[in-house]
């Protein structure tokens, strides 16, 4: 894809009920910009995938989308194909969503846990959240240093520009000189969408969240959940939400030790 058909496929994503931020293709274009894949018809697009190869050794693929009137034609399996060849030897991610896990489980794919997207309405905690950072006033080496214990690659391409994107809020919790979690609330066709949200404690994920849902109190906002982090499942439902669907993150090279206790939100299911 070039850079403008990447914005048809976030059209599809949306189309699907996906969901996606608003300005995600600027910082998923980022990631590798040779990562995306779209199937032609009569000169429209009919289908999408991306393959984001974050270094030799992990990649993610996502945006797996057929339009309804072109499925069963076999364009999903050369989408998949275009995916696979571009990550080659590559430990791959996805996200896939519960009735495609047996397929994908065919094609060497092992479910690695559940994850749950839970919708709710921004409240205002009236808590004192001075204590935390503006993103872009921490030194960017030391932020990435902290995202890389929560995800299997340095992401650095990405992360320069999902921390600047435009419609959003990233904070930090600073501890004697060292950061302790982080987060971005973005904004979407509908509502705001946490990801990602990293902290070391359930305090800490719990006032990152408060602060940045207070940022936007009254609207709908939404938390992707991996569900064996029970404490970030009962930090949503404590705040109101509830789940609207689930998928699974499966891995086709072993599922990488990543500390899922403090991960309360995953970044994205498009890119991991």
């Amino acid at each position: 894809m070039s850079r403008q058909e990447l914005d048809q496929a976030v059209e599809l994503a949306a189309s699907e009920g996906w969901n996606p931020g608003l300005h995600d293709a600027d910082c998923f274009y980022e990631a590798d910009p040779a990562g995306f894949f779209v199937a032609m018809a009569d000169g429209e697009p009919v289908g999408s995938v991306s393959a984001v190869a974050y270094d030799d050794k992990f990649g993610f693929a996502g945006f797996f989308i057929v339009k309804k009137e072109w499925r069963e034609n076999g364009i999903g399996h050369l989408l998949a194909g275009a995916a696979l060849e571009h990550l080659g030897s590559r430990n791959t991610g996805i996200d896939a969503v519960v009735d495609m896990q047996e397929k994908y489980e065919s094609i060497g794919f092992e479910l690695a846990y559940s994850s749950a997207r839970f919708r709710g309405i921004a409240r205002d905690t009236a808590a004192d959240h001075g204590s935390l950072v503006p993103l872009s006033e921490l030194d960017f080496e030391a932020l990435a240093g902290f995202d890389n214990r929560f995800f299997p690659a340095k992401r650095d391409r990405f992360l320069r520009c999902w921390i600047d994107m435009a419609d959003s809020l990233g904070l930090a919790s600073v501890r004697d000189g060292k950061i302790v979690g982080y987060g971005v609330l973005r904004k979407c066709g509908t509502g705001h969408k946490f990801g990602p949200l990293f902290a070391e404690s359930v305090a800490t994920a719990q006032t990152l969240f408060d602060a940045l849902a207070a940022s936007v109190k009254g609207g709908k906002i939404f938390l992707d959940v991996p569900l064996p982090n029970s404490d970030a499942v009962e930090l949503s439902v404590a705040s109101g939400m509830s789940v609207v669907f689930e998928t699974g993150r499966m891995y086709n090279g072993g599922t990488p030790d990543l500390p899922i206790d403090k991960i309360f939100g995953i970044t994205s299911f498009e890119l991991g």
